[in-house]
């Protein structure tokens, strides 16, 4: 009946059993926390991870099905977009793909080969001067992030000298570059060159000898070596595990056959040892870059000899009909790619990336398909957090280092 007192049995309160003390937390998203646009489902008892979830695609932006809508020669100003911390990286590893497709990948002249090599060293330097500043700060050490960008604002002044921007200069062109090596672009290079050694060894007395850095990183997200090949794991990643590979060395590409570096490894697995790799990595990368400035002096051909797949120098158009049409058509309707299709890989900052690419013969990619590093490498995330505190799952997310722009793309 309406108003009448419900049994009292009706309010009596259920008692629920509870077997253990788990919670799940949302960790994200949000981009100070986490490198990227990440959330992280985690479940933990007490402040321990029992389970690690990562949940991705919050900075999606379809740059793959873009580039297959676009000439050849413009897919690129998305795929440098990828990766936005080494744009020059995926620039050359697309090209080289549509350059196998073409043919021409053994006509690139040795000058166009050796500014590759230097922009795709100085971009890994770069890009990982952004992972050691930020990974700094997420631990609490603030002045390593001004010492390593200071470096990298300068290297991005390089990037704008060559190609007229910092972050995305689209200076890699089909059959070479977009054109030379301006005026006063070997000085500049020389002045990185000589800070490098001295800055970078402040940097190191900074952080790698830091015991608090040290307790946050050493035992930490640690993973072996079978574990590693089995998630598919590249790169900086996988070489702190003791597996010596880098695509540099197993598939030489750009005339890296010519250079001598060598390949850091560590075998302890955890961040310390990722930590460590990737200092190791910028050393070997201005090493390099040593050797590739020694050959710059000399002049030489920056565009392969049939330069249908690129425009006519500008003073020519005003004078030259057959220029003018030349450019006309590049601008208009591009050029054609035989049939076909391609897998082509580079050793990127975070690892092996990858690019299929498919023709059927038109002025447009096909089809374009990106190996990722940061997607298989983010992966591992789910196994290393198993066993550690919640506290630690900023310091494993930044020892992994991933981009989400290639993560989601």
């Amino acid at each position: 009946m309406r108003g009448s007192a419900a049994p009292e049995a009706d309010f009596a309160l259920l008692v629920v059993e509870q077997s253990d003390h788990r919670m799940v937390l949302s960790m994200g998203p949000q981009h100070p926390s986490t490198h990227g646009v990440l959330q992280v489902i985690t479940e933990i008892e007490g402040e321990v991870v029992t389970k690690a979830s990562p949940e991705i695609g919050y900075l999606h932006t379809g740059i793959e099905k873009s580039a297959e809508n676009l000439f050849w020669s413009q897919a690129s100003t998305v795929i440098e977009r990828m990766d936005y911390l080494s744009p020059l990286t995926n620039a050359l590893c697309y090209y080289l793909a549509v350059e196998k497709l073409l043919g021409i990948d053994a006509l690139i002249p040795p000058r166009a080969q050796q500014v590759r090599v230097l922009l795709a060293e100085l971009s890994r330097i770069a890009s990982h001067c952004v992972w050691l500043g930020t990974g700094g700060i997420d631990l609490g050490a603030l002045t390593g992030f001004f010492y390593c960008f200071d470096l990298r604002e300068r290297i991005l002044d390089l990037f704008e000298a060559s190609g007229g921007a910092r972050m995305h200069p689209n200076y890699i062109r089909v059959g070479g570059l977009g054109q030379d090596l301006p005026q006063g672009f070997l000085e500049k290079l020389d002045g990185v060159i000589a800070m490098y050694e001295p800055r970078m060894r402040d940097v190191r007395r900074l952080l790698q000898k830091n015991p608090i850095l040290q307790d946050r990183m050493v035992d930490v997200g640690i993973i072996d070596a079978a574990d590693a090949v089995a998630w598919s794991l590249t790169g900086p990643s996988l070489r702190a595990t003791g597996i010596e590979y880098d695509v540099r060395r197993a598939f030489s590409y750009s005339g890296y056959d010519q250079y001598e570096f060598d390949v850091p490894t560590r075998t302890e697995g955890d961040a310390y040892a990722r930590f460590l790799v990737r200092l190791d990595e910028m050393d070997e990368s201005m090493r390099i870059i040593r050797q590739v400035r020694k050959q710059l002096d000399a002049p030489g051909a920056w565009q392969v000899v049939d330069t249908k797949f690129a425009p006519p120098p500008k003073e020519t158009i005003a004078l030259s009909m057959e220029a003018l049409i030349h450019h006309f058509k590049l601008v208009s309707e591009s050029f054609r790619v035989p049939p076909g299709d391609v897998y082509q890989s580079v050793e990127g900052p975070r690892g092996e990336l990858g690019y299929y690419v498919v023709s059927n013969g038109d002025n447009r990619p096909w089809r374009v398909r990106t190996r990722p590093p940061s997607m298989y490498n983010l992966q591992v995330l789910k196994k290393i957090a198993v066993g550690e505190l919640i506290a630690d799952m900023v310091v494993m997310i930044g020892s992994l280092d991933p981009v989400f722009g290639e993560v989601d793309r």
